[in-house]
C-alpha cells in the first residue's frame, strides 16, 4: 500500500505523465548502502558535479508564480487547523546560467491582511530553489538553516545512508523514463542533516523530485518546530529537468504562558513558460540573486480576482499532503527525538485570567505556575491561585506522560472552580473588567477537589478524546467581593456531594463536510456516583440523604456554510441530565449573548434544554483603521443578523430567583418538568478583522432588549 501511495504521489504531480507502473517488487524494509544503491548515488552525485555543463544547457528563462502565506494555530495539540493571517501572490522572471548563477526579478506582488501582524518574509523565501541546492544547504538567508551537507555531493556521500525504496516507470509521450525512490537519513541524526527522499533518473541520474526535512540540530533558529520542503521536476524540451512545481512550510512553535501558539509560513510554487539558451550575459546576475522590480511596474502586472479566491483549498486549511507525508516518513526514518525540539522548564498558564482575574468570589486573583520537562515523556505542573476577598488559595499538582503522537496520562489534583453551564457567555478579560466596574459577573462557580488520572486517548473517528477518572467533591461559594458600582447576585447554592465521577470528553476540530459544510464540535459524557449529605427537596418539602448515579451529557456544534464572500453560521447547544435526584449544579443553564440572548445571565433553568442559533454574515462597507506597523483593518465589517431558539424541559415553580433564596443546605431535584420555548432576534457587527463583536438582542417571551461587546470566541481560550 505504501509503494502504491508514493506511485500515485509521483504520477500525480510530474508534467506530462500518461503512465506509470513499477519495475520490479521492493520489500518493506530497504537495503541501506547496499552496491547497487550507492551505484545509483554516485552516479546522481556525479551528474550534479557537473552542474549540467555537458548536456547542452547553457541557459534558460522562466516565469514562476505563487503564494506566501503565514498561518497561526493555537491551542493544545494544535488541533484546530491553522487560520490565515497574511497572503501574498507573486510573480517573478526567473533566469540561470550555467554552471550555477541565478536571478529572480519580482514583477507582480500583491496581499491581503486578515489578522494584524508585522511579519517580514526573508528574501529567500520570495523565490524559487534553483538547481536543487548548492552543495550545501541554506533557508532564510542562513538564519533558519545553514551549512547543511546536501545528499548528492562528495560530503554527502560520507555523511548520510540511502536505500532504493521503489522503482517507478513514467511514460510521457515517446519516451519512457525510469526513477528509483531513494531514501536519506543521516549516520548521525544529532549534525545538521536532512531527512527524506530522492526520485532519481535511473539512467542520468538526474533529479526528478526531492522531499525533506531536516534533523533538529539543523535548525538555528530555536523556535523552529519543522521545515518540510517538496522540489518537482519536469522534462523541458524531452531532454532537460528543470524546476516545476515546489512546496515549503516552515513551523515555528512558541510558548505564551505555557499556551501552545504556532506561526506557518508555507510557500507554493508554479515554474513553466521555459525559453532555453538566450545567450545571457553573466553581468546580468551580478548583485542579490532575489530582486523586485519597480513598484509602478508591479503595479502593472495582470492580476485577476481577489488574492484569497484564487488561493488553493489546502493552502487554507490543513498542512499539504505531500509536506505532510515528508513529515510522517523523515520521522520514521531517524529517532523522533533527533526532529523534535526539547523545552526546559517554563512559565504555565493557560490563559491571561489564569495570571489576573476578577469575579464576585474572589475578587481580584493572581496566580501562576510552573511546567518542567524531565525528559522520555514526563513533565511535572504546578499552578496555583490566591483570591483577595476571599482569602482562599487554589491549585493543581499533576505529573504527566506523552509520547510522540500526543496520546498520555496524567495524574492530578486540584482544587479549583467547576462553573455550571455549558456555554461560556463572554471572555474571562471581558468578565473581569464587568465584574470590577458593573457587577456583572457571567460564572457560576462552585468549588471542586478532585484527585484521579486524566488519559489522553488521542484521535478516533477524527475526534480527540479524552477521559478523567477520580474522586471529586463539590461545595458552595459565597460572594465576597465588592464590585465598583452595583450588587452581586449570590452564588449557587451547590448540593455538596462527593463520590467517583467519570468524564469523557471528545473535541472535534474544524473539517470539511457534505455540501462544502465546515462543523466543528465539543461532548462531555459524565457518570457521577454521588453520595450527598441530606439535600431539601422542591417546595420545602423534608429532607433526603440519597445515593445515586448521575448522568450527564452535553454537546456544542458549529456549522458554517461559506457563499462566496458571505457565510452562514449555525450553533447548537443541548444538555441533558439522568437520574432521580439531580444536584443543581448539574443542570442545564440558559441566559446571556450566546446560550440565549436578550435573557437574563442563566435565568432560563432545567433538566434538559437544547438551543439553535442561525446567523447570517455579510461584508459591509466600514472605515478602515491603521495599526501602525501591524498593517490596515480592511474597509469593510461584516453584518451578522441572527435569530434563536432555546426549547427547555424546566421544573415547575424553579427559576434562578428561587436558586438565589435557597440556603447553604443546597437542594436535590426531582428529573421531570414540561417543556417550553424561549425566542429571541438579534444583530452583531464584526470589525477591526472580525476580531471585536457588538451585538443588539432582544428576547420575545418575556425577555429584555440587551447589549454585549466582547473580542472574537476563537481567541477566549488564551483569555
Amino acid at each position: 500500500m505504501r509503494r502504491v501511495i508514493a506511485m500515485l504521489g509521483v504520477v500525480g504531480v510530474l508534467a506530462g505523465i500518461r503512465d506509470a507502473r513499477p519495475l520490479a517488487a521492493q520489500t518493506s524494509q530497504p537495503e541501506w548502502n547496499d552496491p547497487h544503491t550507492r551505484q545509483v548515488v554516485a552516479l546522481a552525485t556525479a551528474r550534479r558535479a557537473q552542474q549540467l555543463a555537458d548536456t547542452g544547457l547553457v541557459d534558460y528563462q522562466a516565469t514562476a508564480t505563487g503564494y506566501l502565506t503565514f498561518l497561526a494555530q493555537l491551542g493544545e495539540g494544535f488541533t484546530e487547523p491553522p487560520r490565515i493571517v497574511k497572503a501574498d501572490q507573486l510573480a517573478l522572471e526567473v533566469f540561470w546560467k550555467a554552471p550555477n548563477l541565478s536571478k529572480q526579478r519580482i514583477i507582480g506582488r500583491r496581499d491581503t491582511l486578515l489578522l494584524p501582524t508585522d511579519i517580514h518574509y526573508h528574501r529567500d523565501h520570495l523565490g524559487i530553489v534553483q538547481n536543487n541546492f548548492p552543495e550545501t544547504i541554506r533557508l532564510g538567508d542562513g538564519d533558519e538553516v545553514r551549512d547543511v551537507p546536501h545528499p548528492l555531493s562528495a560530503r554527502g556521500m560520507e555523511e548520510y545512508d540511502f536505500a532504493i525504496a521503489d522503482s517507478l516507470r513514467i511514460t510521457i509521450p515517446g519516451r519512457a523514463i525510469d526513477v528509483y525512490q531513494v531514501r536519506v537519513r543521516p549516520r548521525n541524526d544529532r549534525q545538521p542533516r536532512i531527512v527524506g527522499a530522492l526520485f532519481l533518473d535511473r539512467e542520468t541520474g538526474q533529479v526528478v523530485r526531492m522531499a525533506f526535512s531536516f534533523t533538529r540540530a539543523a535548525f538555528l533558529d530555536r523556535n523552529l518546530e519543522d521545515l518540510s520542503i517538496v522540489l518537482e521536476n519536469r522534462l523541458v524540451g524531452a531532454r532537460f529537468w528543470l524546476p516545476n512545481r515546489q512546496e515549503i512550510e516552515i513551523r515555528r512553535t512558541g510558548q505564551w504562558l505555557d499556551y501552545p501558539a504556532r506561526g506557518i509560513i508555507r510557500g507554493r510554487w508554479e515554474i513553466g513558460d521555459y525559453r532555453i539558451n538566450q545567450g545571457f550575459a553573466a553581468a546580468q546576475f551580478a548583485g542579490p540573486e532575489i530582486v523586485q522590480a519597480p513598484p509602478a511596474e508591479q503595479a502593472r502586472y495582470p492580476w485577476t480576482g481577489r488574492v484569497l479566491d484564487s488561493l488553493p483549498p489546502d493552502v487554507r486549511a490543513v498542512t499539504d499532503a505531500d509536506v505532510q507525508r515528508v513529515q510522517e516518513e523523515a520521522r520514521a526514518l531517524v529517532r523522533a527525538e533527533a526532529l523534535q525540539r526539547g523545552r526546559a522548564g517554563a512559565v504555565s498558564a493557560r490563559g491571561v485570567s489564569d495570571v489576573v482575574r476578577f469575579d464576585r468570589v474572589e475578587g481580584l486573583a493572581v496566580g501562576g505556575g510552573v511546567r518542567q520537562r524531565l525528559g522520555a515523556g514526563y513533565s511535572v505542573t504546578a499552578r496555583a491561585r490566591y483570591g483577595f476577598a476571599d482569602e482562599q488559595a487554589k491549585g493543581e499538582l499533576a505529573l504527566g506522560w506523552q509520547n510522540a503522537s500526543g496520546q498520555g496520562v496524567k495524574l492530578r489534583g486540584f482544587v479549583d472552580f467547576g462553573y455550571a453551564g455549558d456555554e461560556q457567555e463572554r471572555s474571562l478579560v471581558v468578565n473581569s473588567l464587568a465584574s470590577q466596574e458593573f457587577a456583572s459577573d457571567y460564572t457560576d462557580p462552585y468549588r471542586v477537589s478532585f484527585a484521579g488520572l486524566t488519559w489522553d486517548i488521542g484521535r478516533l473517528g477524527g475526534v480527540h478524546w479524552s477521559l478523567d477518572a477520580g474522586y471529586e467533591r463539590h461545595h458552595r461559594l459565597d460572594v465576597h467581593a465588592t464590585p465598583a458600582r452595583g450588587h452581586f447576585l449570590q452564588t449557587l447554592p451547590v448540593a455538596r456531594i462527593e463520590g467517583i465521577s467519570t468524564r469523557l470528553r471528545g473535541s472535534l476540530p474544524t473539517r470539511l463536510a457534505v455540501l462544502g459544510t465546515e462543523i466543528r464540535g465539543e461532548l462531555d459524557a459524565r457518570l457521577f456516583g454521588q453520595s450527598a449529605d441530606c439535600l431539601r427537596t422542591p417546595a420545602g418539602a423534608s429532607s433526603v440523604c440519597d445515593f445515586s448515579t448521575i448522568g450527564r451529557g452535553s454537546l456544542l456544534l458549529d456549522v458554517e456554510r461559506p457563499f462566496g464572500r458571505q457565510r452562514l453560521v449555525a450553533r447548537t447547544s443541548a444538555a441533558a441530565i439522568a437520574g432521580g435526584l439531580v444536584p443543581i449544579q448539574f443542570l442545564a443553564y440558559y441566559g446571556g449573548p450566546v446560550s440565549a440572548p436578550g435573557y437574563d445571565y442563566h435565568s432560563l433553568v432545567g433538566v434538559a434544554g437544547i438551543g439553535q442559533r442561525l446567523e447570517w454574515r455579510l461584508p459591509v462597507p466600514f472605515v478602515p483603521i491603521r495599526l501602525g506597523r501591524f498593517g490596515r483593518a480592511p474597509a469593510s465589517a461584516t453584518l451578522a443578523p441572527y435569530a434563536q431558539v432555546v426549547a427547555l424541559r424546566q421544573l415547575p415553580f424553579f427559576t434562578r430567583n428561587l436558586v438565589g433564596d435557597l440556603d447553604d443546605q443546597g437542594l436535590l431535584l426531582e428529573n421531570r418538568g414540561t417543556w417550553n420555548g424561549y425566542p429571541s432576534v438579534g444583530v452583531g457587527v464584526l470589525t477591526l478583522f472580525d476580531l471585536l463583536r457588538f451585538d443588539v438582542a432582544r428576547g420575545l417571551r418575556d425577555g429584555r432588549w440587551s447589549f454585549s461587546v466582547d473580542v472574537s470566541r476563537d481567541f477566549w481560550r488564551i483569555l
